[in-house]
């Protein structure tokens, strides 16, 4: 029983703690405009957020949005290894981020995770810009340490350093300077997270429409220049800022008190300690300063790490959080919260790796089609401004139409789709993209065989259901894990929905080894070669689809047996 019931039994529990040892204010002269005036907080940070993520998003869109393009055509890569390097450092960028998280839960804090990462990022950029004036190894008559290769790389690692530490922390950062006793700013909180998301597509329209053109067109080193100046303005605009900033150090260690659950939870197990031994410990106030969590029968081996045993009294006199042998309910929740998500995690690593394709096999699909629209020059690379046009349509169109109309046939007349079932859509959107995929593949290779070319409007309905995928999926996935995450964990948990993305582009990468290893033969050069014309980018586009299919199928089973956290008022 938990101890809130034994109480109302008389029974005794765990102390009261004298002192609370969570987050706190960072209490500098910085903070004072936040404490005298805290609806400046909660309007103007997290604008200057919003605008940061604007800049942000351009400065590495100008990067990955054309990548394939630039290693095929200026560093000589094939199409194969030039798509496998693109989702190898698209992954990697996006797997950092946890490491990030951890850093800022743990020691640093979200602002100062930005600032340190900021520095690394306009570096890598840097970097990046001068590989374009650098002459390759080709020119160079082999591999040198000055090559536009080693440098580019270099560079792009960096980058993916950087932007990981920003990705960690800048999403909760901007949450947190809205005032959770404020109705106004709770509300605002809300739709901070879809603006958010809005403000990361910024990047691919401007990158899309003129970076990438002006890539093309005039230099790589001026398109690479353009994005080093708009993260390098982005660090300067940050900083300015700091005086309006609401500021939270680090909790502690979030990794330590998991780890005491499950030694604590082992040690019991060893000593046979009965399930219904005695009552479980949670302490009458917040713990570190935090909610505490309602107690669920899932994965109940865990809450031996709470049953108190004889031996546990004196731990009991010790400050909560700080015992391998005894941890509260709450401690118990927040481990049993990351086991319910891991299944809802694994299933967007599936759907991740489908919408990697839009940087790479997409990209080089246009890239053998007439490209352009209504005697319209448009780059391949430059349909991921599309696309992003789309997420902005589909946005509309979920407030406008779906949401409304799901609402109208709702019995109460207020449900709304809810995060779980937003990102099963999303999913199911991203089968239908690679489906689409496939048949303008098919299409495009029935045409080739009679010498003609179809041009790349073509490619507009699958970067549509795309963009849907997108919505559903990657906006209400933000919220979910950030809503579901314990207190002290949210840029981990927020970084373990990047995480996907990154793992996602790894899948993708093994993906294409995968398929060239089955397909290539001495008669048949793969299906995915230099040569599209000769390959079966089609098959390739089924066998995703496929999968994404099945990925559905499996997140629906979890998903209808998930149960959210709850919060003791």
């Amino acid at each position: 029983m938990e101890a809130g019931d034994a109480m109302e039994r008389g029974e005794q529990r765990g102390p009261l703690l004298p002192e609370s040892h969570g987050p706190k204010i960072q209490d500098d002269s910085l903070q004072v405009p936040l404490l005298k005036d805290k609806k400046r907080a909660g309007s103007k940070a997290p604008a200057v957020v919003l605008g940061f993520e604007c800049l942000e998003s351009t400065a590495f869109s100008g990067i990955s949005s054309n990548l394939v393009v630039y290693l095929e055509t200026v560093l000589h890569g094939s199409n194969l290894a030039s798509a496998s390097k693109v989702t190898t450092w698209f992954g990697t960028s996006y797997l950092t981020p946890i490491f990030g998280a951890i850093i800022a839960d743990t020691f640093l804090g979200n602002y100062n995770t930005i600032l340190v990462s900021l520095a690394v990022y306009v570096l890598g950029m840097m970097f990046v810009t001068f590989s374009a004036f650098l002459p390759t190894a080709a020119v160079l008559g082999g591999s040198s340490v000055l090559g536009a290769q080693t440098v580019a790389f270099v560079g792009l690692y960096l980058v993916a350093i950087g932007s990981g530490g920003v990705r960690s922390s800048l999403l909760p950062f901007g949450a947190e300077q809205f005032d959770d006793d404020n109705a106004t700013d709770r509300e605002s909180k809300g739709s901070f997270f879809s603006w958010f998301y809005l403000c990361v597509d910024f990047g691919p329209i401007v990158s899309g429409l003129f970076i990438v053109w002006i890539q093309n067109n005039v230099s790589w080193g001026l398109g690479f220049g353009i994005s080093t100046a708009c993260i390098a303005l982005a660090f300067g605009a940050f900083v300015l800022a700091t005086p309006m900033y609401k500021r939270r150090m680090p909790t502690g260690t979030p990794l330590k008190r998991l780890s005491q659950v499950i030694v604590a939870a082992c040690r019991k197990i060893t000593l046979r300690v009965p399930a219904d031994a005695g009552m479980l410990y949670e302490v009458s106030d917040k713990v570190d300063n935090q909610p505490k969590i309602e107690h669920t029968g899932e994965f109940s081996f865990l809450d031996k790490a709470a049953i108190i045993t004889e031996s546990d009294f004196e731990d009991i006199t010790e400050e909560a959080g700080s015992s391998w042998k005894l941890c509260t309910v709450t401690q118990v929740e927040e481990l049993k919260i990351l086991l319910r998500l891991l299944p809802i995690w694994a299933t967007s690593i599936i759907m991740s790796s489908a919408y990697a394709q839009m940087n790479t096999t997409f990209i080089q699909q246009g890239s053998v089609m007439n490209m352009s629209i209504l005697s319209v020059s448009v780059p391949a690379a430059s349909m991921g401004s599309f696309e992003v046009t789309c997420v902005l349509t589909w946005v509309l169109l979920y407030s406008k139409v779906i949401a409304p109309a799901v609402r109208s046939l709702s019995s109460n007349g207020n449900g709304e789709p809810s995060q779980l079932q937003r990102m099963g859509a999303g999913r199911l959107l991203m089968a239908l993209a690679m489906a689409v995929s496939a048949l303008v593949e098919m299409k495009r290779l029935d045409s080739a065989a009679r010498g003609e070319q179809i041009t790349i409007a073509w490619q507009i309905p699958q970067y549509f259901f795309l963009a849907g995928a997108e919505v559903f999926c990657y906006i209400a996935q933000l919220e979910f894990f950030y809503a579901e995450a314990p207190d002290t964990m949210k840029s981990t948990c927020t970084s373990l929905a990047l995480l996907t993305i990154a793992l996602g582009s790894y899948l993708s990468s093994f993906i294409y080894a995968i398929v060239a290893a089955f397909t290539t033969t001495a008669d048949s050069p793969g299906w995915i070669c230099d040569d599209l014309n000769q390959g079966h980018l089609d098959y390739f586009f089924w066998t995703m689809a496929t999968m994404c299919t099945l990925n559905f199928v499996v997140y629906s089973g979890f998903a209808k047996n998930y149960k959210l956290k709850t919060v003791v008022s």
